[in-house]
């Protein structure tokens, strides 16, 4: 199976990843996803907003330490707000800042 990145290769056997059928970046250029440093992440979480998918790319990042990149709507420094706000035991959308739409 090839995922939307071509990194099928990376992922365990096992692992249901039939989500990503469903995501609206299907077709879309991967480097849009990941923007030089500095450069704006709007266009990458405008094709996010709204996907069906966009949780179970977040809970995916999340839980495989994506260091890099936009996904479910999320830039990275989003992404490890929310990782901290878990461990610490608070709400994630207040540790993103609510910007996780």
């Amino acid at each position: 199976m090839t995922d939307i990145w071509g990194l099928s290769a990376l992922v365990a056997e096992d692992e249901d990843r039939s989500w990503q059928r469903q995501a609206n970046c299907m077709g879309v250029d991967p480097d849009l996803f990941f923007p030089e440093r500095g450069s704006s992440t709007r266009e990458a979480k405008e094709v996010c907003r709204g996907c069906v998918v966009q949780a179970d790319c977040l809970e995916y990042a999340i839980s495989h330490g994506e260091k890099f990149g936009i996904w479910g709507g999320v830039s990275e420094r989003e992404r490890r707000r929310i990782r901290r706000s878990r461990l610490a035991g608070r709400p994630a959308a207040a540790a993103a800042g609510g910007a996780a739409s």
